[in-house]
């Protein structure tokens, strides 16, 4: 243990050490404002805290302060290492959260409304899932690995970030929309059990499978560019797939297996004159049982449907 400078008059020092010990913080340095820096981990999850027993300033590790009661981030460090965790609070607000993180930012399981006062560039994950965030705003604008949002209030995603190195899933929320969306993920895009009606605005790239089940898509336009697979069961635009894909054991389907060979299939094998979109076609098997086979579709597209 080491001192800084003089101590404020107000600043006990054995009471310091004696909470350090307490804790089974080691390597540490107090400083002159009563802050300690630590070169090392500091845990403190468990505890039962309400408030955080002392005022860190640097850890270069890890700090871990998860399944306490703390309201507050008051006292965290301003420079964390590696991973930050506050999971299991009762946080209604990230203000006092670290500035630097070099690895993982954790935030899930607390009340936050906001991500106001997080820091903007995360080296590592952000996930700040199950809380009652109605924004991104105020979040990381850059995060190197995954960033997850899932099951929140979110109706948009305007103020997130643009690039994610890892995987973003924004999965059990209310999105109308994908406008703000990340421009380029590294991984999986999931935006599964919203109430998405488009896909304008989305991804431009994503490099892995694009997750968007369970929304209420009647078309897959707007798809990103790039991507490696598609996962789009319980949506209106799910029948036509089934009559015209193969799907994996996932249910997923491929690139090329998607919209250019539904649109090749309608131009060849349905009247010309009328080439009808996707959406309409959707609308359609709204209006009729799920035919058995393409014969039976021509058949019925022919034969009995007034093209609107």
């Amino acid at each position: 243990m080491k001192y800084l400078k003089m101590f404020n008059e107000n600043i006990n020092s054995s009471e310091i050490e004696a909470i350090c010990k307490k804790y089974n913080i080691t390597n540490y340095t107090i400083n002159d404002d009563g802050s300690i820096d630590v070169d090392g981990d500091v845990y403190l999850s468990h505890k039962k805290l309400k408030v955080l027993p002392l005022k860190f300033r640097k850890v270069s590790g890890d700090f871990e302060c998860i399944f306490n009661k703390l309201t507050s981030l008051k006292g965290t460090p301003k420079s964390v290492g590696g991973d930050f965790e506050c999971n299991d609070n009762q946080l209604t607000s990230l203000e006092g959260a670290p500035q630097r993180v070099g690895g993982n930012f954790e935030c899930n399981y607390n009340q936050l409304t906001s991500l106001e006062g997080a820091p903007q560039s995360i080296g590592g994950n952000f996930h700040c899932s199950f809380n009652k965030l109605t924004s991104l705003e105020g979040g990381p604008q850059r995060v190197g690995g995954d960033f997850s949002c899932i099951s929140n209030h979110l109706t948009y995603l305007e103020g997130g970030p643009q690039n994610v190195g890892g995987y973003f899933s924004c999965s059990g929320n209310q999105l109308t929309t994908l406008e703000g969306a990340p421009q380029r993920v590294g991984g999986f895009f999931d935006c599964s059990g919203n109430q998405l009606t488009t896909l304008e605005g989305g991804h431009k790239r994503v490099s892995g499978i694009f997750w968007c089940d369970s929304n209420n898509l009647k078309n897959i336009d707007y798809l990103p560019k790039i991507y490696k697979k598609l996962g789009i069961n319980g949506n209106p635009i799910s029948k036509i797939l089934d009559l015209f894909t193969k799907l994996d054991e996932y249910g997923l389907v491929s690139n090329r297996e998607d919209k250019d060979l539904i649109m090749d299939f309608i131009d060849r094998e349905i009247i010309q004159q009328d080439k009808l979109l996707v959406n309409r076609l959707v609308e359609f098997l709204y209006d009729i049982d799920k035919p058995k086979s393409k014969e039976e579709l021509i058949k019925l597209l022919k034969n009995d449907y007034e093209i609107r």
